[in-house]
Order: structure tokens, then C-alpha cells, then sequence
């Protein structure tokens, strides 16, 4: 099977301690309109894609850090690339495994199916595929109830997934998050992020 590549680049996520500047200056800059804010997330867009730039307020998730912005605290947190399917998404997950690399986080968003890697350096990306058909549902959802219930998601074993599609199950199957799991643990005080 050939390499799978992502069909596009789709969004950043910048944390900062600066969370009311950042998005003030996110909206006026790229005239963006926030697609869901709470005290420690925002998501903003500025065309038809669900978000474009997410920002994680530091004050809130890590209230006890430095203020003076140790390195790697503030910047980028990651980049995310999207995929044309849910099958090229766990299909190049199986590809990657192969070559002995693997995320370090899978986990459903609720607008996307989406996995975490880390480069050498350290730099994370996120693939996805969203997880519906179009921007608008999409939006509705953030702006729904599960959304603000649970703005992290669910995790998911990649592995459990993979071989429920090689053996025929959908795509479609798995773009549903099941609101009723648990909140993921693994990204560092996700109890504010729930909270905030």
C-alpha cells in the first residue's frame, strides 16, 4: 500500500498567559470569530474550517507555573493536519506503527478523531479526521451541550479501531463520540479545562 499523506493543514494551537490578549488580537488580526471559549480554551476561525487557532490560557491550567515563561511553556503547542477518511487516518497509523512510531495520544474530540504524535524534538502534531460532513455541523456542536460538557473527548485504542475497519466496519461508525465516557486524564490539569 503506498504512503498515506494528510489531505490538508487545518489548524495551530498556541498556549499563552496572555489568554484575553491573544484572543482579541487572533480575532482582530485574521478577523476571527470565536467558535467556543471558556476560561481556559478558545477556537477561533476566520473561513468556513471549524477552527484555525486554538489558544490554552497557562493561567488556568497551569495556575501555579512561572510567570516568567520557561522555555516551552508559551508557543506553539501543536499542529494539526487532517486526513481525506477515518480509514487513511488508522490506516497510516498502522503504517507509522510499523516503523516503530506511534502517538502518544488517541483520542475523539467530538469535531475530530484525532491522534497525537511527537517529532525527535519534541514538536507534537495532531492528525484527524473530522468527524462531520460539514463546518456548519461541526460548529453547531461546539456550540452544543456535549461540547461544553466535555471540550477535550474521549480516548480511544487506535489498535481496537484499526481492526474493527479491516475487518468491514465503516468509517462512519466510529465519528460519533460517545459523550457518556469519561473526560480524558492524560493532558496535565484537564480538571480545569473541564471546570473553566
Amino acid at each position: 500500500m503506498p504512503r498515506i499523506r494528510p489531505a490538508r493543514f487545518v489548524h495551530v494551537v498556541y498556549r499563552t498567559r496572555r489568554f484575553e490578549q491573544m484572543v482579541q488580537w487572533y480575532r482582530t488580526v485574521f478577523d476571527a470569530k470565536i467558535q467556543f471559549q471558556n476560561s481556559a480554551l478558545a477556537f477561533l476561525t476566520y473561513d468556513d474550517e471549524h477552527h484555525r487557532i486554538a489558544l490554552i490560557n497557562l493561567a488556568v491550567v497551569q495556575p501555579d507555573g512561572n510567570q516568567s515563561d520557561r522555555r516551552g511553556a508559551v508557543g506553539v503547542d501543536h499542529v494539526a493536519y487532517t486526513y481525506a477518511s477515518v480509514n487513511d487516518l488508522f490506516e497510516n497509523y498502522a503504517q507509522l506503527k510499523e516503523q516503530g512510531i506511534l502517538p502518544y495520544w488517541c483520542i475523539h474530540h467530538g469535531v475530530t478523531i484525532s491522534m497525537y504524535y511527537a517529532d525527535p524534538d519534541g514538536n507534537q502534531m495532531e492528525f484527524q479526521v473530522d468527524a462531520f460532513g460539514s463546518s456548519e455541523e461541526a460548529t453547531a456542536y461546539m456550540y452544543g451541550p456535549h461540547y461544553s460538557t466535555n471540550p477535550i473527548g474521549v480516548e480511544y485504542d487506535p489498535d481496537e479501531i484499526l481492526a474493527r475497519l479491516r475487518s468491514g466496519a465503516p468509517g462512519s461508525d466510529f465519528l460519533q463520540r460517545q459523550s457518556d465516557l469519561p473526560m480524558s486524564p492524560i493532558r496535565g490539569s484537564i480538571t480545569a479545562l473541564r471546570e473553566a
